[in-house]
């Protein structure tokens, strides 16, 4: 299976999470993109990808609402951005990308999950490196050739188009985002986006097998993103039952 299916695999087991957990991260991510870029979508563009994406997650009105309307009036926490990186069940890499009010409060409830399960936490950088930060804009289509050059006449930094089973994906670095998805939007009428997000893509896999490493690897999973702080987990398991 190529990238796209790994993608859409991990998107659809997002969407399975506790929905009053996911639009508390929804929330929270709104209020600080909102707060630091400004409350106005038309104008911060990553505010609008973000109301997009909460809308295609089902996230109600009123939370996307009130988290931006909290960001406009000044008030509020302030969050910051913090990432850790390490090796879960079964030696695989993770990323853990968290927003907080308290550092030292999101380290400790993000390296209880490792070691719980007999993983480790490293340093920043040790396997960022081995993941792809890219823009995925997938649709149903099967003529890559006619994608690539609409990319390509928008001047659109392409990394790869991909076709399979009917559904195109298009990679580009994450800088092109935009760029990309309105070159899209303007070359097919009626362009409706199956997969449309910003994400970090693993360069190999590891397979997760055997009773041991398959129950750690769900405890570590769930652990994580029971997390209050914690927005999103990426890894580069593939689990088989």
């Amino acid at each position: 299976m190529g990238r796209a299916f790994e993608v859409r695999k991990n998107a659809m087991a997002k969407t399975a999470a506790a929905k009053t957990k996911v639009n508390s991260k929804y929330g929270k991510e709104i209020y600080v993109v909102a707060k630091n870029g400004g409350a106005d979508p038309d104008t911060n563009l990553s505010l609008r990808r973000l109301i997009d994406k909460a809308k295609k997650d089902q996230v109600p009105a009123h939370v996307i609402e009130k988290a931006i309307e909290k960001a406009a009036g000044g008030a509020g926490e302030d969050y910051s951005p913090a990432r850790y990186e390490g090796y879960g069940p079964g030696n695989c890499m993770v990323i853990v990308d968290c927003l907080t009010d308290n550092p030292n409060r999101t380290i400790k409830d993000v390296r209880l999950p490792f070691t719980k399960t007999d993983s480790k936490i490293g340093s920043p950088g040790c396997v960022a490196h081995m993941f792809d930060h890219f823009a995925i804009l997938g649709f149903a289509g099967d003529d890559d050739e006619a994608v690539l050059e609409a990319l390509m006449m928008a001047d659109v930094d392409v990394t790869d188009v991909e076709v399979e089973e009917g559904q195109v994906s298009v990679f580009a670095p994450h800088t092109e985002y935009f760029k990309a998805k309105t070159a899209l939007i303007e070359a097919f009428e009626g362009i409706n986006f199956d997969v449309d997000e910003i994400t970090w893509v693993p360069q190999t896999h590891v397979e997760i097998t055997g009773e041991d490493d398959l129950a750690n690897f769900e405890k570590f999973i769930n652990m994580l993103e029971d997390c209050d702080d914690v927005q999103n987990v990426y890894h580069n398991a593939i689990v088989k039952n």
